[in-house]
């Protein structure tokens, strides 16, 4: 696998919403994922607490979610092999139906390199910046990581998405009175 001469640092997040026959329930299915990709040669420098979150799309199950930070020599192509393969060991069949039901999914959200897009990869994530699922746990392991393509801090964003909308007094009406 092609690598770089120094370590480079990833934001990966972490779901699931379907049991696996060995490491049971998805909460154990991301802790056990963890493991894997320990065993795959990442060094694992934090893990977010596991959350539970609503599907989007088609899956009714709710999923487990976390964020763990990572480092390694391997260049973004290299890692996202690396964690399809991590994906493809925990029983994820890619059918190419967004957003159903799955064992593992695994995704590149940051890089410590900044910015990176190819036919198969694009860092940042794309729609992280729109997922509570994502932001919730990424703010606990990297509340002062910025985001490469703005200027704000993942700490931001998800203050930015969970804040709560200000209410919205309707304007009193003026009663015009002329002439």
């Amino acid at each position: 696998m092609p690598k770089i001469s120094e370590l480079q640092r990833y934001l990966i997040a972490l779901g699931s919403n379907q049991r696996h026959p060995r490491h049971g329930p998805p909460t154990q299915v991301l802790r056990a994922a963890l493991a894997a990709m320990a065993g795959e040669g990442l060094t694992v420098e934090a893990m977010s607490p596991i959350i539970a979150s609503a599907p989007i799309g088609p899956s009714r199950r709710r999923y487990a979610n976390a964020a763990a930070g990572v480092a390694t020599t391997l260049d973004p192509p290299a890692l996202l092999a690396l964690l399809q393969t991590v994906e493809t060991r925990f029983g994820r069949v890619r059918r190419g139906q967004r957003w159903g039901a799955r064992t593992l999914d695994l995704d590149i959200v940051l890089w410590s390199g900044g910015l990176w897009h190819s036919k198969s990869l694009t860092i940042p994530h794309p729609r992280f910046r729109q997922r509570t699922f994502v932001l919730t746990p990424a703010a606990s392991v990297a509340p002062d990581w910025r985001d490469p393509a703005g200027t704000c801090t993942i700490r931001h964003l998800h203050a930015r998405l969970t804040r709560p909308a200000p209410v919205r007094r309707a304007s009193p009406r003026r009663l015009h009175v002329g002439p």
